[in-house]
């Protein structure tokens, strides 16, 4: 029954995740909003809202572990596996701009949250807690990631650019999508996260590692469908935008969101998860400047699946 709780979950998740992004997105369309601007809000919130989803609904039944293991495990399957999938598929270009600002940018968000997860150790506290506090300052870093994100996107647009092609709707048909979705969303989340936890019981596993593994790989199948697409289309470099956006999305928004609302308890969720978190961008970094051109090879590719194969059985051995 849990594992039905599960893929019925995740199953309403996506729907309703693409259900939201459609209809929002042909709203925006109407009211003549540019399609850069409904890319970088409303599709990309569309491909990081089963995280959202899954780590507040996790966060409001008193799963901490849940909501933080799925957005770490999540930035450790999309830097390692994801990349390194698309990178079998065909070799990945990575933009100067992207080495120089936007993977270090990665990498100091996964330092700021190693940071605020470490209260035992810096602040001698009883417990490691991602308070309100800490919630509040992730969404200012996501509020200054936004504003940056806008400013690069408005100089490097160009007047003869092709904008994607956005299906408009009936105003009506928009409406239900987007209320049909965030029903679907709601309702996905708590079957899933009951799920979740109904199997890390019955397993005897802590929920920490069902977050980090089963759950994080589930809510990052949208960001390894885009990544694959668009490697089988001759655009693998979008895999790197796919990827670190999302990543910065997670830690950011979805856990400033989780955090803000209650407090999250660390129990489960160890330093070496967060220091292999740090360590996969600083992986992904060091590949692009220094091997290969700015480009991750298939042979780097691979290497980045076996680190996480090796993380995962380390996990399923502690």
């Amino acid at each position: 029954m849990d594992i039905l709780f599960l893929i019925g979950g995740l199953l309403l998740i996506l729907l309703g995740a693409n259900g939201l992004t459609d209809g929002a997105a042909s709203i925006a369309k109407r009211f003549r909003i540019p399609s850069i601007v409904i890319g970088l809000t409303i599709v990309a919130f569309g491909t990081s809202a089963p995280e959202l989803t899954v780590s507040v609904s996790s966060a409001l039944k008193g799963s901490a572990d849940i909501a933080i293991g799925n957005v770490v495990g999540s930035n450790i399957f999309n830097t390692l596996m994801i990349v390194g999938c698309t990178a079998l598929f065909a070799p990945i270009v990575i933009s100067r701009n992207t080495l120089r600002k936007e993977i270090p940018l990665c990498i100091l968000s996964s330092i700021v949250l190693l940071i605020c997860a470490n209260d035992v150790l810096l602040d001698h506290s009883a417990d490691n807690v991602l308070s309100t506090t800490d919630g509040l300052i992730l969404l200012c870093f996501f509020i200054i990631f936004l504003g940056y994100t806008f400013a690069i996107a408005f100089q490097g647009k160009k007047e003869d650019e092709e904008e994607e092609e956005i299906k408009q709707m009936p105003m009506w048909r928009s409406i239900l999508y987007i209320i049909g979705g965030l029903a679907a969303l709601i309702a996905g989340g708590s079957f899933f996260v009951d799920g979740a936890s109904g199997i890390a019981r019955s397993l005897g596993v802590s929920e920490s590692v069902i977050g980090l593994t089963l759950v994080a790989g589930g809510t990052s199948l949208p960001e390894l469908a885009t990544s694959i697409v668009a490697a089988l289309k001759k655009n693998p470099e979008i895999a790197i935008g796919n990827v670190i956006g999302s990543n910065l999305f997670n830690i950011f928004f979805v856990l400033g969101c989780s955090a803000s609302i209650t407090p999250l308890h660390l129990t489960g969720i160890t330093n070496l998860d967060l220091l292999v978190l740090v360590g996969s961008s600083i992986l992904l970094w060091i590949f692009g400047l220094f091997f290969a051109k700015r480009t991750i090879t298939r042979i780097e590719g691979s290497i980045l699946i076996l680190c996480y194969i090796a993380y995962t059985v380390v996990l399923i051995y502690n």
